[in-house]
């Protein structure tokens, strides 16, 4: 225990700093802009893990907390595709997932975005195709 102690005080810190506040509220509010030009004030994004590794979603969520606030520029995760403007895919589509994919991208109201984050959903990533993946998704 202590030869490990004594490895964190020689290594230090060793992430990156945190990100210029001022540039971040700058971007927020051309963020918001460019909102309130396209969807009328706010954004409303339905989000669906087709069997990613979790990693895009750590990411996400991450917008979510007190210090990048995104809710605070108008954009808002729903619980609905009825009720979204975005459809946001992570993850390769997994076959057991597919149908149910297909069924939120139809119950999604028109006119419809869809935003494939991570390589794996862009692309199929690592997995490709396979007996349970699908690959990227096809709208």
């Amino acid at each position: 225990m202590l030869r490990m102690f004594a490895k964190i005080v020689r290594t230090g810190i060793v992430t990156e700093p945190a990100p210029d506040v001022a540039d971040l509220d700058k971007l927020g509010i051309e963020v918001k802009r460019g909102i309130d030009r396209r969807f009328a004030g706010s954004l409303a994004i339905r989000h669906v893990d087709a069997g990613s590794c979790n990693g895009c979603e750590l990411e996400i969520h991450a917008l979510n907390n007190p210090y990048y606030a995104i809710e605070r520029f108008g954009v808002h995760f729903v619980a609905s595709p009825r009720h979204a403007d975005v459809l946001l895919v992570t993850g390769p589509v997994s076959r057991h997932m597919e149908a149910a994919l297909k069924r939120t991208y139809e119950a999604t109201p028109a006119p419809k975005w869809v935003i494939a984050a991570g390589d794996c959903a862009c692309s199929g990533g690592e997995f490709g195709v396979s007996y349970a993946s699908c690959g990227r998704w096809k709208a």
